[in-house]
């Protein structure tokens, strides 16, 4: 089993850009805004200009979580439920108006966009993996994760998971919590009794469904000190134990 703890966290979302925000959000939490993203302007203009809102956020939410000298020394994980598909059925639309695309704006709308541009901007050359798993993608980010601790137990590993609401298009197809956030773990091994645990599970019976996205309910177990946290999703329920 592989254990892991946090070196760092880092998470954004409309009026929640500090740690001492979020610690109050956890202590009581309230409906997140779905609407808005950072400036990001750690990042260089030309750059910037090319991101997309979800970017914006796993950008901003990476920088933050690690120190300077080791943005270009961290393996990285991105995982996204929805990635830039609002960008994508704006390009559908333009498509089906039979008028011109922005080659730029459709490089940005692949999955490993955010992966591209955390590469360029933090000069990282390191191992990096780009997923979705539906409702799950946070839990297998983390897993995906862990395999990287595995390889490499010597070097940290920095996860970030976003999304951004579906636009309307989708919206009503997909039922989850609705918000605009980014939320980012820099992760290092650890041992039985300092770190935390992860396992998995099968879930006889369905929970009731969540009220925040994944990534959230992690930080918020995180931050509120309780001993277990249990996210399920179909007939899997993933279960994180922090050392007693």
């Amino acid at each position: 089993m592989i254990v892991a703890t946090l070196r760092r966290w880092a998470a954004w979302a409309p009026e929640h850009e500090s740690c001492a925000a979020w610690q109050r959000w956890a202590d009581a939490p309230t409906t997140l805004a779905v609407e808005g993203s950072p400036a990001a302007r750690f990042l260089p203009a030309m750059l910037r200009r090319r991101c997309s809102p979800l970017a914006r956020m796993m950008l901003t939410a990476a920088f933050e979580c690690c120190e300077e000298a080791e943005l270009a020394d961290v393996a990285t994980v991105f995982a996204s439920r929805h990635g830039n598909i609002n960008e994508s059925v704006g390009m559908f639309d333009r498509l089906a108006q039979r008028e011109a695309l922005s080659p730029t704006r459709f490089s940005h709308t692949v999955h490993n966009a955010q992966a591209g541009l955390f590469s360029i901007a933090a000069g990282n050359r390191e191992a990096s993996s780009s997923l979705s798993a539906g409702e799950e993608s946070f839990a297998c980010g983390y897993l995906e994760a862990l395999t990287f601790l595995e390889r490499a137990p010597e070097r940290p590993v920095l996860l970030v998971t976003a999304d951004a609401p579906l636009c309307d298009t989708f919206a009503p197809l997909v039922e989850e919590p609705r918000a605009a956030y980014a939320v980012a773990l820099l992760l290092e091994t650890a041992t039985a009794d300092t770190g935390m645990t992860l396992a998995l599970e099968s879930a006889a019976e369905p929970d009731a469904p969540a009220r925040w996205p994944g990534a959230l309910e992690f930080l918020r177990w995180y931050l509120g000190g309780a001993p277990k946290l249990a996210l399920t999703a179909g007939a899997r329920r993933w279960v994180w134990e922090r050392a007693h």
